[in-house]
């Protein structure tokens, strides 16, 4: 365990990253996130990533999502500002999404983009579009990761930082070998994927790994069973995009957001035990987690 030790993130290092509020500060000093997240039949997604951003500290946020499940994420998030976009007949963005989004990307600090967003030709188009166009940090998810599989080019070409975060089956895919490969050697598949799509990555599981080019690769302490399930992973990206949109690299953004998710999954699970706890209870022990970690006045 001694040597394990020194890869593990510590608390120090997440209280000194996590950025102080000025008295004077408004909306716009805490960074305008993006959230391209959801689709008919995955509107939680939108919900969980949306009130994760808003939660770790963001000052604005634009959800854009298909028209058809606008009210259902509307009426659980009020507080964010919404961008209902023409859809396919399945409930995915469509083609003519792009001249809004590529209207709203202009004013965007950080961009979040995959969370329960589904698969068509004309997402996946767009996803790659996102990609092209961003002026800031993005963050990968999800659809986000499966589209970027088939084009490492245009993924890796786009000229702003990027954080991927993966599961081991989309890690999988985007390294082209099996499952078992990767949860052989996680540390070694989480640096490899660094380095070949030149980003960030936050390879998920029991003991999160975040690798970064030039970077010591670290392992996270935090966090609990009652986590592994569906919404966890929406947090999690919504989480590192409201960072990155507050002014910390995605490298610092990872890191703290890895661990916060942790404590906030042990301290769900404390409270209700690792069975009947959600993904939704994590954010409700967020701002708990803050008050004890930002920095006061």
């Amino acid at each position: 365990m001694a040597d394990t030790e020194r890869f593990l993130i510590g608390e120090s290092f997440v209280r000194a990253c996590l950025p102080a509020r000025p008295a004077d500060s408004h909306k716009g000093t805490f960074g305008r996130v993006l959230a391209v997240c959801g689709r008919y039949g995955m509107a939680g997604a939108a919900m969980l990533s949306g009130e994760a951003t808003l939660r770790s500290g963001a000052g604005l946020l634009t959800v854009a999502l298909p028209r058809s499940i606008y009210p259902l994420v509307a009426s659980r998030l009020p507080e964010a500002v919404y961008l209902p976009l023409p859809e396919t007949a399945e409930g995915t963005l469509s083609k003519e999404s792009w001249q809004p989004l590529k209207q709203e990307l202009e004013r965007t600090t950080a961009l979040l983009v995959g969370c329960g967003l589904g698969r068509s030709p004309e997402s996946d188009a767009m996803v790659l579009a996102l990609l092209r166009a961003a002026p800031c940090p993005t963050v990968l998810d999800a659809d986000g990761l499966n589209v970027a599989a088939a084009h490492i080019h245009t993924v890796k070409t786009s000229g702003q930082p990027l954080c991927l975060t993966p599961h081991p089956g989309e890690a999988s895919r985007l390294l082209g070998c099996g499952i078992e490969e990767i949860e052989a050697d996680r540390l070694g598949a989480a640096r490899e994927l660094s380095a070949q799509w030149d980003a960030v990555v936050v390879l998920k599981g029991h003991r999160t790994v975040i690798a970064a080019p030039d970077r010591p690769t670290l392992i996270n302490p935090t966090g609990c069973s009652g986590m592994a399930t569906g919404g966890s992973g929406d947090v999690l990206a919504g989480m590192i995009v409201s960072l990155a949109a507050q002014g910390l690299t995605l490298y610092e953004a990872a890191l703290s957001a890895v661990y916060l998710h942790g404590l906030a999954g042990e301290r769900a699970s404390a409270r209700l035990s690792e069975h009947g706890m959600l993904p939704s209870d994590m954010l409700a022990e967020l701002a708990h987690l803050f008050s004890e970690y930002e920095p006061k006045a």
